[in-house]
This record gives structure tokens, C-alpha cells and sequence, in this order.
């Protein structure tokens, strides 16, 4: 390290995330071609309980 670099150490970073990320929760991915029956009524189930949340 040279000199400079101990002066600014503590301003010298890079965030992982943004401070004010605003996500649904959701980190799953969905194909549609490989969904059975019980993918897609999981979805279905996921929607509607979305739809009875915002609707408080």
C-alpha cells in the first residue's frame, strides 16, 4: 500500500446492494415449460395470497 491509500481506506469501498432495494421477496425463477401440476398450482396459491396481502 502506498501512503495515500491509508488515508482513504475507510472511503474506499463499494456496497453490495443499494441501501434502498425494494423487492417483492421472491428469488426463485420459474419456467413454464418445466412446471407440472403441482408447479403450477403453487403459483396460482403464491398469486392469490399477493393479491389477499395488497388488498389490505
Amino acid at each position: 500500500m502506498g501512503r495515500d491509500d491509508h488515508k482513504n481506506r475507510k472511503n474506499n469501498y463499494l456496497a453490495q446492494t443499494p441501501k434502498n432495494l425494494k423487492t417483492d421477496g421472491k428469488d426463485i425463477e420459474f419456467a413454464e415449460e418445466f412446471a407440472d401440476h403441482e408447479d403450477k398450482e403453487a403459483l396460482s396459491r403464491s398469486r392469490a395470497a399477493d393479491r389477499r396481502v395488497k388488498e389490505r
